[in-house]
Order: structure tokens, then sequence, then C-alpha cells
């Protein structure tokens, strides 16, 4: 067992990764975390550990958060350095493992990061998967926003309903309020099932602050970055999530694309991918449904995400042996 806990520098700051293996022969899989600015080290290492019968795995925090906070000024905290980051990140992981190529994974923001690193950053990949996928910004944030205030409606929240009236709905994909607002909705949203259709009464609390410090995967200066970074990486970088329209940027790729998507998802809205999907090139692509999914998959059906998801990366691996 190899385990690597670890900073690295990429470009210009020291950046925490976590990267384990049983065998190094095995292909790396680099796991982005969504958010922007929020860390997920702690599930993959507890709830998606046997995927190290197959990969090598490899996460890491995002500039500015988690054990990646300290140094980062906030000028830098673009989409387009990031996705420079993770470039880096592919190579040196490429680098260590002794791989031409790996795959990468990412849901929510972490799949919008991967489909920019796929387009402009290809070389050392060989295949993305991407999860709770955004396609537009201002759509994604004028969909969930009415899907949260007619759930409440229809339940007679009236408390909630109030709250989403007073936030107002979305402006080119941003809340009133900024942070707080975007909460404020994200909080209705996840009440009425928008984002999980296994976990209706999922809080943010229990989504995050409880395995979070349960997992042991941060230490205490990780744990800071985390509390201090997430509301400002995501408050820094929010406008560029807000604004992204890939139907109209990102449609043709030179490796294999993949969507791993819940039918039931309202946090990116799931009705927005299928036509994006249709219309992208690439050498290879697919798009999964699972029906009884919302934003995440990967926890809703996890047998079926990862079986899946073994399957189609190993045809590549398979398909590329010596090069993945």
């Amino acid at each position: 067992m190899i385990d690597i806990k670890t900073k690295i520098n990429l470009n210009g700051v020291r950046q925490r990764i976590h990267v384990v293996t049983n065998d190094e022969k095995k292909p790396v899989l680099l796991f982005l975390h969504g958010g922007p600015g929020v860390c997920n080290r702690h599930t993959i290492f507890t709830d998606h550990i046997d995927l190290l019968d197959t990969f090598t795995i490899a996460t890491w925090d995002q500039r500015g958060t988690g054990g990646s906070y300290y140094g980062v000024k906030r000028e830098t905290l673009t989409a387009a350095q990031v996705t420079k980051d993770a470039a880096d990140l592919v190579r040196w992981l490429c680098e260590r493992f002794h791989k031409n190529k790996i795959f990468v994974i990412g849901g929510s923001w972490g799949s919008q990061l991967l489909t920019m690193l796929a387009r402009d950053y290809p070389e050392r990949i060989a295949a993305t998967v991407g999860f709770g996928q955004v396609v537009d910004g201002e759509l994604n944030e004028k969909i969930s926003y009415e899907f949260a205030l007619n759930a409440a409606r229809e339940a007679g929240d009236q408390k909630s309903v109030d709250k989403l009236l007073e936030v107002g709905a979305p402006v080119m994909g941003e809340y009133r309020g900024g942070f707080n607002g975007l909460m404020a909705q994200r909080r209705v949203m996840m009440k009425y099932g928008g984002y999980s259709q296994s976990d209706k009464k999922r809080s943010y609390a229990r989504a995050m602050v409880i395995p979070i410090i349960k997992s042991g995967e941060y230490s205490l200066l990780d744990l800071y970055g985390y509390v201090k970074g997430y509301k400002r990486v995501l408050s820094a970088m929010w406008h560029e999530v807000a604004c992204v329209k890939f139907p109209e940027t990102h449609t043709t790729f030179a490796v294999p694309f993949f969507i791993f998507n819940g039918r039931h998802d309202m946090n990116t809205p799931a009705e927005l991918v299928q036509d994006w999907f249709d219309a992208i090139e690439a050498p290879r692509k697919e798009l999964i449904w699972f029906e009884l999914s919302g934003h995440n998959p990967m926890g809703d059906e996890p047998d079926k995400f990862k079986r899946l998801l073994r399957e189609r990366l190993m045809e590549i691996a398979e398909a590329e042996e010596g090069n993945v």
C-alpha cells in the first residue's frame, strides 16, 4: 500500500493532495471536487475506497480551500487558474506513477472543471467522467430556483416561500445576497429532493460538516482552511459558474467524454444535459442516466455507478495498454 498525503507546488501555491494505491500499475483516477471550494477527500476515502481494487485514487484540495487554503490571493481564484492547476497536477501524477495518461472524474463544479480541462489540456487525459453535470449557469439557476419555489408552495411551506421571494429569482445565474442568497435557495431545493432522492431530509450539516469531522481525513490546519476557504472560494468564483454556457463554447473534445447523471438532479438540472450531450463531438462519448439519483449518483446509486465506472474506464485502459 502506498499512501501519499502531501503538498505539491502548483503554479506558485502549495496544494494538498492525497493519493492511495495498492498497486502502482493500476490506472490513476483523479477526483475533482465541487463547490467551488468544497473538498471531498473525506467522501472518497470513506465511501469509495473500494475503487482501489481497480484504480490508484488521487484527490486534491483545489487552491484556496482545505489544505490548499494558505498563501492564495483572491485575484488568482479564477476558473482559468484552477484549470491550469488541474493540468499541472495531471502531469505530476503521470510522472509520479509512470503513466502517459490518467482518468479524471468530477461532480458539480468538478464537472465544469473537467470539461474545461478536457478541452484545453487533453494531452495527458485518457477519459473524463462528469456527474451533476454543469451545462449552462444562467439556465441552471433559473430552473433550480423555480423548482424550489414551486415545491415549497405545493407543500404549503410558507416560511421557505417567503425566504425564496426575499432572495428573489437569480439574475444571470447570480442571487441577491451572493453566497447567502445561493445557500438559502440550495437549502430549500435540498429539502424537496432536488439534491438526493434517497435522502430527501439531507441538509448541509448532514452532507458536509458531520462527514468531514468524522472522517479524520483533514488535519486541524486543513479543517481551518476548509472552514475559512470554501465561502471565500465560492464567492470569488461563482460569477464564472453562473455565466458558463457550454453549448456555445465546449462541444468538441479530443478525449473520451462520459456523463453519469442523476435523472432527478435539480441542483444542476438534469434537463439541460441531453441537448448539449447530443451536440458533443469526441472520440467516444456516452451519457448514462441514473434513474434513482439526484445530484450525486455516486452516492445515491453507488454500486451501479462504480460498476459502470470500472467497466467503461477499464475498456479504455485495456485498449491503450501501457499508456494508462
